[in-house]
């Protein structure tokens, strides 16, 4: 289209074969310039999961000769981002990004730069990152009895997400252990989120209410074997994500159960359900007692036991950097006053007819020997008789 009233021409929907040199002739008189044509594309549309790598692809066409073109990329957060690889040709260049956090949604601007001729052209792109909220890999503790919520929080609804993407919720309790699926749920291009329980392998609720694009499972009673790896996973277009939650459960006992009798000594164990970083250990400590009742494991121990002879309340904590993350208790019991007299009475009762069994056993040894005795020197005088009987005649 060609403006009247400034001889202008504008070109609609422009493509890269539309660059090349445009010469405006008046009279005698020409009026040249060159239009650059660049075309930006973004893999995948632009729609990335957690962790995936996106190929920025930018064409360039003009007349010749072809400028020296500089590139710099910035993110959402207005950061120059430097390209893990780059391939350039005079008419394209191809550039390979990092793993896409969920924090790089936004809108990101790719500039042109070049002195001859001179260019600066900012060239703007749209980012969706679809991930969790939550870190990488994620720690919880819980103690035995518990209550514990576990969350993942979903981005879908901060980047306004257009797109229909399903996920579930698995659950194993080792590395190399059958995995069990808890839920599944899909989420609609409206954003609307619909969950299933799926399992009944494991007790556990899905809480009615929970903040917007979060996944959670409630175990009301967390039991020792509820420990280990529960996988949160996102599904788009046959590529997946997904975001783990480690459960370290604690438990603690006693060896022997009850109270703790004057002068006795009783074992306690505190045990976790999974291997601790190095960075972690577990600590016995009796409750306003002193330096002596304190006890830590050493690295990698997932089981620290303690032997004591003074009652009270005892405490297991798993500290992380200094940081107690869980604690239990343990009360151990004092014998009563009477309990005791009946342990002393008993040990001497005791004391005394085992030294009563020791007498008799030796009595009767001694008995049965002199017994034995009397009986060979017996026989030993018949056989002698016999011996040397003779006869003797009177005339």
């Amino acid at each position: 289209e060609v403006m009247s009233t400034n001889k202008q021409l504008k070109v609609r929907n422009v493509e890269l074969s539309d660059a090349g040199d445009y010469t405006c002739k008046y009279g005698s008189h020409k009026a040249r310039t060159s239009l650059h044509v660049f075309k930006l594309t973004v893999s995948l549309d632009g729609h990335f999961l957690q962790n995936e790598v996106p190929e920025l692809t930018l064409m360039h066409n003009s007349s010749n000769p072809k400028p020296d073109l500089s590139i710099t990329l910035f993110n959402s957060n207005n950061n120059i981002v430097t390209p893990e690889t780059e391939n350039k040709t005079p008419q394209k260049r191809i550039l390979n990004l990092k793993k896409l956090k969920a924090t790089d949604s936004g809108t990101w601007v790719c500039h042109v730069h070049s002195d001859s001729p001179l260019m600066n052209q900012n060239i703007s792109f749209a980012v969706k990152v679809l991930g969790f909220q939550n870190p990488d890999m994620e720690r919880k503790y819980a103690t035995v009895d518990s209550t514990v919520i576990l969350s993942w929080y979903l981005n879908f609804q901060k980047i306004k997400w257009n797109k229909g993407f399903t996920g579930q919720l698995n659950w194993k309790q080792q590395e190399s252990a059958k995995a069990h699926e808890l839920l599944d749920f899909n989420v609609t291009a409206l954003r609307e989120q619909h969950e299933t329980k799926k399992s009944s392998h494991l007790l556990f609720e899905i809480p009615e209410r929970k903040p917007e694009s979060t996944i959670q499972v409630k175990l009301p009673k967390v039991h020792f074997n509820h420990s280990g790896q529960y996988q949160c996973q996102l599904a788009y277009k046959g590529r997946h994500v997904q975001s783990n939650i480690e459960l370290v459960v604690m438990k603690v006992s006693a060896n022997p159960v009850g109270p703790l009798s004057r002068g006795a000594k009783m074992t306690l164990i505190c045990e976790v359900s999974g291997p601790l970083p190095p960075n972690a250990h577990l600590r016995w400590e009796r409750v306003n007692g002193t330096q002596m009742d304190t006890k830590n494991s050493k690295q990698h121990e997932v089981k620290l036991e303690v032997n004591i002879s003074a009652a009270g309340l005892w405490s297991c904590h798993l500290i992380e950097d200094n940081d107690r993350k869980i604690s239990l208790h343990y009360h151990v019991e004092e014998a009563p006053v009477w309990i005791n007299y009946v342990v002393t009475g008993a040990s001497a009762g005791g004391s005394v007819l085992v030294f009563a069994l020791v007498c008799l056993c030796i009595i009767s040894g001694i008995s049965w020997q002199r017994r034995r005795q009397r009986a060979k020197r017996m026989a030993q005088a018949r056989q002698y008789l016999l011996e040397n009987k003779t006869c003797q005649c009177q005339q």
